[in-house]
């Protein structure tokens, strides 16, 4: 399992400073996402078709909905420290509007971003302050979050809201069929669990759904339900309300141990240890 030194939970989306030590299944998320070595051995992700190494001098910078999976590799029993952003877009987009792309899954042209020295000082500071800090007020961590996520917008070649409208016809059609089981799994995350009922539901055949979603979003629609499971689970555990047997049902879990067992193969901790180490920042008034 691996071991959360610190886990916050905000309108930035969400910080995790995280010793791995297994690794993790194919998923995706609905954030772009941006992974950076803090400590220990040089590690590597897939990400689509392509080996991201995650070194010292590099980053490795993750779309929206872009399929990944970490490849874990200890070197003499020690393991990697990573920080891992996952940045909400409207979060982003407040901040500029060149942002509004990066809901979009091509938002980061290249998956490997070179460290600079602002980058490096910017991980470093952000590092030692999840490390070490009892507490971490939220006006100083949306400070220091900006100051590390903007060294890094200024050197990646990003997608802009221009490319996007200039693109026009070059993009994916996205088939009637799929939006219509996409609306189906966003408002029924209690039916993810057979996407053979999602297909029958837009009249088509189980492999032809499947070869038409891929197709049409870039992901298989299994990984897609499962990262919409997941981002339920979190807002779910960060809220310490329901119970995990409650929210595992809500997901359409049989039982609470198929919940955990899905879960820690997709964040690499377990529901349970999610919800005692989260830190929930509070919401910024308006």
């Amino acid at each position: 399992m691996s071991k959360v030194i610190r886990l916050l939970h905000g309108e930035f989306g969400r910080v995790a400073l995280l010793e791995m030590d297994a690794p993790l299944v194919t998923h995706a998320h609905h954030h772009c996402h941006i992974l950076c070595k803090v400590a220990g051995p040089d590690i590597a992700f897939q990400v689509r078709e392509q080996r991201c190494p995650l070194t010292d001098d590099n980053a490795v910078l993750i779309n929206a909905w872009e399929e990944h999976s970490y490849l874990h590799m200890p070197v003499n029993g020690e393991n990697p420290i990573l920080l891992a952003l996952y940045l909400e877009p409207k979060w982003l987009a407040s901040f500029s509007k060149k942002f509004l792309a990066s809901s979009h899954p091509r938002f980061f042209i290249n998956n490997l971003s070179a460290l600079g020295v602002h980058q490096k000082q910017a991980l470093e500071k952000i590092s030692m302050e999840l490390w070490w800090a009892d507490q971490i007020t939220h006006d100083y961590l949306e400070s220091t979050l900006i100051e590390l996520v903007l060294s890094f917008m200024e050197d990646a070649d990003l997608l802009t809201q221009g490319d996007l409208r200039n693109s026009g016809n070059t993009l994916v059609f996205m088939d009637p069929r799929i939006r219509k089981a996409i609306h189906i799994m966003r408002t029924s995350p209690q039916g993810f669990g057979d996407i053979s009922v999602i297909a029958q539901s837009v009249d088509l055949s189980r492999s032809h759904f499947f070869e038409l979603f891929r197709r049409c979003t870039g992901l298989s629609p299994i990984v897609f339900a499962n990262v919409l499971r997941m981002e339920f689970a979190f807002d779910a555990l960060a809220d310490k309300s329901g119970s995990l047997t409650d929210i595992g049902d809500e997901l359409g879990f049989s039982a609470q141990s198929h919940f955990t067992r899905f879960f820690k193969q997709h964040q690499g901790v377990t529901p349970s240890l999610y919800r005692q180490q989260v830190e929930k920042a509070p919401k910024l008034d308006s």
